[in-house]
């Protein structure tokens, strides 16, 4: 048995898999190996060594542990096969296995798939943009969701679809493998990479190289939880990557603090917003080139000390919690054989804040002579129409790549100055705007209730209306974050937003009868503005929601201070204040 596990629990390791061996052996099924677990080898053994080990501590694994200890749903995909044969869905575990695959089963809000791609940096070519409508349109709902990790999602796929879609993907160079379940989802990065004109780093090549390790290292599918890691090179766009559970930050360490001067990452950990808390800094810098070694010994250590008997706690914020960040980090060092380097706060140059319009309207990139065109999508959502229209005009008047954002919109890069306005043209034409109005910068939501099983409220109906109610009503001077999210996973991030709205069922009457609603959270914001927004009110129907956030909007137009934003105004104010406020409104 290895160094770390005392005799109490090797002694229960050697009885639990003999009694194993036995009950297996009494139903006729073939016998567990006898070697001790600690003496796994392979690239599952770190994640069934840390199985075994919180059971020897007496701790009860999750049926999703046991589940990808009897198959790990990366060698599922034989019997996806069969089941798009058969036209039938996974039931049970299965449905956690395909997830590996990028496949979703999204009952009962919709009787099909969804799958989720990987696109690294969110950045893809014309011709896949084309590719993907062209699947889209074959084998799914004839439309395409941008996600709030700079990702595209494909919906109602039908059973026997399956392999057409996962297959059609690899043959455009992307891939769906390892987007969902308790894997390392999209890795993000500063959307305006390479372009931008204020830009300390180009992310591309780092997240471009985390991304292909992931896809190649099958330990890297052993983890507990799902994991975000995000690179942001201090453009002008953010990349959020303070929410992720590693955020890479682009900083300038300057000279005469015992390391050589120029531009660093800095590294963050444990953001996880939907549990409240932010990526704290480390005190780590990580030169460019080393962020892929480092993430994966992070990852690693999480691995190994992950909960796997608690979902809710199985984050590595927990495992930040119970360590705290010297013990965190010296296992990480353990794992990487060197040391990682520390600076001072006053090593690291203020970073240039981000422009929260940047990422809608006409914007000069680095290069002299050609533009980036932010195009807004309501809510995220595309048209195969669009999407085609879209390839087009970025291989036709622009350098052919499409960017996507976590802000729900894409851009369009590599825009002569001779070419803008018909770029312009073309975009208005497929019915999309490049105006970069507050509320359309800011307003992002899930996928909601009519296409996800655990969402509470119809998100993209609502968020759709409080855009159209407020901007008929109101002139706002400044961006204004309206996060809108189905369920407590919080994939639109409401406790960031200014205002975030969370999915609730309103009860109606005395007979428990409900309907679409939400409660409504203020004050949130990110980056240097970081906070966590409270709730203001609860059980507000969803034909409400419009009226409320017109109303908190008017409120603060009304009584602000001078140059005071809507985050400021509604953190001044206690809450009785606030909705006496927005009631007289």
């Amino acid at each position: 048995m290895g160094a770390d596990f005392t005799t109490d629990q090797k002694r229960y390791l050697e009885g639990f898999v003999s009694g194993a061996k036995a009950v297996q052996i009494a139903r006729g099924a073939p016998a567990p190996s006898t070697a001790p677990v600690a003496e796994m080898t392979g690239p599952d053994a770190a994640s069934h060594r840390a199985m075994a080990r919180q059971e020897a501590q007496g701790r009860k694994l999750t049926p999703e542990e046991k589940a990808k200890r009897d198959e790990l749903g990366l060698d599922s995909y034989d019997r996806i096969r069969s089941h798009a044969r058969d036209g039938v869905f996974p039931k049970g575990q299965d449905m956690l296995r395909w997830k590996y695959h990028g496949l979703f089963y999204v009952a009962p809000a919709q009787d099909s798939y969804m799958c989720r791609l990987r696109i690294p940096n969110g950045i893809l070519s014309h011709w896949q943009m084309r590719g993907v409508a062209d699947i889209a349109q074959a084998h799914g709902g004839g439309y395409s969701d941008i996600t709030t990790r700079a990702n595209l999602q494909i919906r109602e796929i039908p059973a026997t679809s399956a392999l057409d879609v996962l297959e059609g993907l690899v043959a455009l160079g992307l891939t769906a493998k390892g987007s969902g379940a308790d894997n390392i989802r999209n890795v993000t990065g500063t959307p305006t990479a390479g372009i931008d004109p204020v830009e300390l780093l180009d992310t591309r090549p780092h997240a471009r190289a985390w991304h292909h390790y992931i896809l190649n290292a099958r330990d890297m599918y052993g983890l507990p939880r799902k994991f975000n890691v995000a690179f942001d090179g201090a453009g002008t766009i953010g990349a959020l990557e303070d929410t992720n559970d590693i955020g890479f930050q682009a900083v300038e360490v300057k000279d005469g603090f015992g390391v050589a001067p120029g531009v660093w990452y800095r590294l963050a950990l444990g953001g996880i917003t939907g549990h409240r808390d932010f990526a704290r800094d480390t005190g780590v810098i990580v030169r460019p080139d080393d962020a892929t070694a480092v993430s994966a010994a992070i990852v690693r250590v999480f691995i190994d000390t992950g909960d796997r008997s608690d979902r809710k706690k199985a984050r590595l914020k927990y495992v930040l919690d119970a360590m705290g960040f010297d013990g965190f980090l010296a296992k990480v060092e353990e794992k990487l054989g060197a040391p990682l380097t520390r600076v001072p706060a006053a090593a690291v140059a203020p970073r240039a804040e981000p422009d929260r319009l940047a990422h809608l309207g006409i914007h000069p990139q680095k290069q002299a002579g050609l533009n980036y065109i932010g195009v807004g999508l309501p809510v995220g959502r595309m048209s195969v129409s669009q999407m085609q229209g879209l390839a087009d005009i970025a291989v036709r008047l622009g350098d052919g790549d499409i960017r996507l954002t976590v802000w729900q919109n894409l851009l369009i890069s590599g825009v002569p100055d001779a070419s803008v306005a018909a770029a312009t043209a073309a975009i208005e034409a497929l019915g999309l705007s490049i105006a970069a109005s507050p509320l359309q910068a800011g307003l992002v939501a899930c996928t909601g209730a009519k296409g996800c099983r655990f969402a509470a409220a119809d998100t993209k109906g609502t968020a759709r209306a409080i855009q159209a109610y407020c901007e008929s009503r109101l002139a706002l001077d400044g961006p204004v974050n309206i996060h809108v999210t189905g369920c407590h996973n919080s994939c639109a991030q409401h406790y960031i937003g200014d205002i975030g709205l969370i999915g609730a069922r309103v009860p109606v009457n005395d007979d428990g009868d409900t309907v679409d609603g939400y409660h409504i959270l203020v004050g949130g914001g990110f980056g240097s503005a970081a906070a966590i927004a409270r709730e203001l009110y609860q059980h507000v129907k969803a034909e409400d929601a419009p009226l409320v956030v017109e109303r908190l909007l008017k409120s603060w137009l009304d009584h602000r201070a001078a140059g005071e934003t809507f985050a400021a105004f509604t953190r001044r104010l206690d809450p009785d204040a606030l909705k006496a406020l927005a009631e007289a409104a």
